[in-house]
């Protein structure tokens, strides 16, 4: 058993929430606005130290610093050549395009997170239909998890749940994902949130123990 103080459950988890915000939706000029208000980028617990995570919080803090609506077109057309298109996406969001030989959407993985999610009772409501292991969808149930772990006397099942979805179904490819994001974003903003996300992670393989399971990755 892993013992995570109470501290530690409020930063991952209001951490896992600020990532799917920030991942899995268009930003708006509001998700900016209320970054600058809460000075995310200072407030950012420091996870690992790391001179890569140092960087990460700068870019993110310059960009916050310099900000103007009128870089709103710029930021969302970063977002959508990272994660969508027009063409092929450069760091697609979705896990099963790099554990599938074939680069398929919904492929075996897909199959298999599903089916934990279904065990677990986690169902989410989506406006499209995205495929379920979208990197911002992720961050979704971690949050939903730490929030729950801290409200729980037993959480021996929700720790042994949070592994599994870390080990098993997230961190075989998170990092490649991840490692692409910051290569070709054109924002320091998303340069700064691919590194700060690999942080996090990292923290967490350390503190639950973590050894994720490695996989062949097509892309």
């Amino acid at each position: 058993m892993v013992s995570l103080n109470e501290n530690e459950l409020l930063e991952y988890q209001g951490i896992a929430r600020i990532l799917h915000n920030v991942l899995f939706n268009d930003p708006t000029p509001e998700l900016i606005q209320g970054f600058i208000e809460h000075d995310v980028a200072q407030s950012w617990p420091p996870f690992t130290a790391s001179a890569k995570e140092s960087s990460g919080r700068e870019l993110l803090a310059n960009y916050l610093g310099q900000w103007t609506e009128d870089k709103q077109q710029t930021l969302k057309l970063d977002y959508a050549q990272l994660f969508y298109g027009p063409g092929e996406p450069n760091a697609v969001p979705w896990g099963s395009v790099y554990l599938s030989e074939r680069q398929l959407l919904n492929d075996k993985s897909t199959m298999a997170l599903k089916a934990f999610y279904h065990e677990q009772g986690i169902s989410f409501e989506l406006d499209s239909n995205q495929p379920v292991d979208h990197i911002g969808l992720f961050f979704a149930v971690l949050d939903q998890m730490f929030t729950q772990w801290d409200q729980t006397e037993d959480n021996e099942p929700l720790e042994r749940s949070c592994m599994i979805l870390l080990q098993q179904h997230l961190l075989p490819w998170s990092g490649r994902c991840l490692e692409l994001m910051n290569e070709h974003a054109r924002t320091d903003f998303y340069r700064g949130i691919a590194m700060l996300t690999q942080a996090y992670l990292d923290r967490l393989i350390q503190r639950l123990n973590l050894v994720p399971m490695t996989a062949r990755l097509y892309r």
